[in-house]
């Protein structure tokens, strides 16, 4: 049986991380797909656990190799999805989180329409801009083109299939963890990945 992908996403402070890290603890056999990245390693991160951080000559090699599945540049930075490590993954069975960008989520779907997809949103704007603040990992320039940025990825909430929105973070992660076990069940999955006729054989 294949794997399902799901793509999470939403604006840079709405708690994405904190949810799906609750979420893995949960759910077996679901597991982050880790993105490349040129951002610098912040306190804590782990190569290959959290990102592969890479030169942004490498970067723009794999580019060049088509190794991704999609890639963007957000806040200066680069960041992509292996190809590679979706597929083989998927094949084997493992669930695959894409914790990503708006900009990557929206060319992931036209790459793979078959992948269920998840907004994270804040209660409001208002409480974005606190959360940035309280973080305190952006100077004031790049707080502000944060924001302007998801003023532009709030627009694309309605391409998504569901909406979580993180008010609680306990609350918000029994939402996605509802939304994954719902997108197992469905049969139109259950019929691509396994054959119905194999539920029913000998009936």
């Amino acid at each position: 049986m294949r794997g399902t992908v799901f793509v999470v996403s939403g604006p840079s402070g709405a708690g994405k991380t904190s949810i799906l890290r609750e979420v893995l603890r949960r759910i077996p056999n679901l597991e982050f797909s880790v993105s490349y990245t040129t951002r610098p390693k912040r306190p804590g991160e782990k190569d290959g656990e959290d990102y592969f951080f890479v030169s942004e000559e490498k970067f723009k090699e794999l580019i060049n190799a088509d190794e991704f599945l999609e890639w963007a540049e957000v806040h200066g930075y680069l960041y992509g999805t292996s190809k590679g490590f979706v597929s083989e993954r998927v094949k084997q069975g493992v669930n695959l989180i894409l914790d990503i960008d708006v900009q990557g989520a929206l060319a992931v779907m036209k790459e793979m329409p078959e992948v269920a997809t998840v907004f994270i949103s804040p209660p409001s704007f208002e409480e974005l801009k606190k959360r940035l603040l309280t973080r305190g990992t952006e100077n004031e320039r790049d707080l502000k083109r944060r924001l302007e940025d998801a003023r532009w990825e709030f627009s694309h909430i309605v391409d998504f299939q569901y909406l979580v929105v993180n008010r609680n973070l306990k609350e918000s992660a029994k939402q996605l963890e509802a939304v994954i076990i719902a997108e197992q069940l469905r049969l139109d999955r259950i019929k691509d990945h396994m054959g119905l006729e194999e539920i029913f054989r000998g009936v």
